[in-house]
């Protein structure tokens, strides 16, 4: 049998996303990591369908002396927000771009239409990469999981917030979600999955990344699967918490 890991960038590569084995969840309709006051994990038709209207990003707190949040700031010396900025070193012939300078190549992204999760993980496509991975077994997607900066996740952020002593620099990436169908069980594949993420994530940069497993959750009720799944892969308890202990694997 072929495994091969696939990253989801795209529209085909999110459709192979497995379905949950609690049939009251959807990977495909998740923001519960990306909202930390209303997400959700529950399957939401709307989601899959198109035309359905784009997750709300996380509101900033108000500001008591400022001019209301859903105005910009107004600043006196921005140039016009039309026209190319104003260069005051510029010569009247000079032409606005370099003739010499490569064409800037496009940066990946995925459509307006894209269904809404799909627009949650293309987030940091341009400067981060993928945010998802899927391990498909024999043609048959198995296993899936999800991760990327810190600052991606409002609710990993949170959950960090609880616990003081964790390190703060470097901050880590994070992996919210993992998670086999229940056919895949037992065969190992979620592991392999994790380890692919952890050298992806040694690739670009990162000196650890963190999980947040909830103890004593069923199997098919949570997303970030149980603290020993995460110790038999090297990570270690950076925070001890009767329910939400924090997990963590240095990166080499």
């Amino acid at each position: 049998m072929a495994i091969r890991i696939v990253d989801v960038t795209d529209d085909a590569s999110f459709r192979l996303l497995p379905p949950c084995a609690d049939p009251g969840f959807d990977h495909r309709s998740c923001d519960y990591w990306e909202d930390a006051d209303r997400g959700s994990r529950a399957a939401r038709l709307s989601w899959l369908e198109g035309g359905a209207p784009a997750p709300a990003a996380p509101r900033r707190a108000a500001n008591p002396f400022g001019e209301d949040d859903d105005d910009p700031a107004f600043n006196p010396f921005a140039p016009p927000s039309t026209g190319p900025a104003f260069n005051p070193f510029a010569s009247e012939d000079e032409p606005a771009f370099n003739p010499f300078a490569p064409a800037p190549k496009a940066a990946p992204a995925v459509g307006a239409d894209a269904l809404p999760k799909l627009r949650l993980l293309a987030r940091g496509l341009a400067v981060f990469g993928s945010y998802a991975k899927v391990l498909v077994d024999d043609d048959e997607p198995a296993a899936y999981v999800q991760f990327g900066p810190l600052s991606a996740y409002p609710r990993a952020q949170h959950t960090r917030e609880l616990y003081p002593a964790l390190p703060q620099s470097p901050l880590p990436a994070v992996i919210t979600c993992i998670a086999t169908t229940a056919a895949a069980r037992g065969k190992g594949q979620a592991s392999m999955l994790v380890d692919a993420v952890c050298d992806d994530l040694a690739a670009r940069g990162f000196a650890a990344v963190e999980a947040y497993p909830e103890v004593g959750a069923k199997p098919d009720a949570t997303s970030a699967a149980s603290p020993a799944f995460w110790e038999g892969l090297g990570f270690s308890v950076a925070a001890r918490d009767d329910r939400f202990p924090v997990l963590r694997r240095e990166l080499s």
